[in-house]
């Protein structure tokens, strides 16, 4: 099984973090599954340290790509594809982040790790 991790649930597993809840857990640590990690995730974690908003995220946005390969998630690049289909979703969701993570799972037929209920709408699976 594959699954897309939300910046959060990236985060939190990375912290040990006990809201991440036991399913999404279970599934991240499950070494049979494939885990994506889109560049998605790093460029929000590295605007959001950068503005003062993730100051606890400091060490992780320094050392994501090491953290990645070390958990064995595998790296999603963004495509110009992804590009045109965050862009074209519908809705007033206006989180860059979240409209590329949205269409990236989309693309790849995959659920996204996360608690964000509004993805719901987007017609993708969410797994938590």
């Amino acid at each position: 099984m594959q699954a897309l991790l939300d910046t959060h649930a990236l985060l939190w597993w990375l912290d040990g973090d006990k809201r991440l809840s036991k399913p999404a857990r279970d599934f991240i640590g499950d070494e049979a599954h494939t885990v994506f990690v889109s560049a998605a995730s790093a460029w929000e974690i590295a605007t959001k340290v950068r503005i003062g908003k993730l100051p606890g995220a400091v060490e992780a946005a320094a050392g994501l790509a090491a953290a990645v390969t070390s958990q064995g998630f595998t790296e999603l690049s963004i495509s110009i594809a992804d590009g045109a289909r965050a862009g074209s979703l519908p809705g007033p969701l206006r989180d860059p982040f979240d409209r590329m993570l949205i269409a990236q799972a989309q693309a790849l037929g995959v659920p996204l790790v996360s608690n964000e209920k509004v993805f719901d709408d987007y017609g993708i699976r969410r797994l938590w």
